[in-house]
């Protein structure tokens, strides 16, 4: 799965795309210039079930390592994933 990312302004997504179709995204809203809000995740069936959710968690923790940010999880999905892993508590 490639995951792509875009932003416009304050806000932005991580998305798979398949054959011109959006299956999967998480949208993030900037909140400062040193922290993003995750907002919502949302992943089409035909993905349901592939870790692709899981997926766009982990592009966003690479991302707020990158960027040297943090992440707020507001999303219920997102916030789920990061209490399960650890290995993503040094982005919140």
């Amino acid at each position: 799965m490639e995951i792509q990312q875009k932003e416009n302004g304050n806000t932005g997504m991580f998305f798979i795309e398949q054959a011109g179709k959006n299956l999967a995204k998480m949208v993030y809203t900037w909140a400062g210039d040193d922290r993003i809000m995750i907002e919502h995740t949302a992943v089409d069936n035909n993905l349901k079930g592939q870790g692709a959710g899981k997926e766009l968690v982990a592009k966003s923790v690479a991302f707020a390592r990158e960027k040297n940010i943090t992440i707020v999880p507001v999303c219920s999905f997102a916030k789920s994933i990061f209490n399960k892993t650890k290995e993503y508590e040094d982005v919140l």
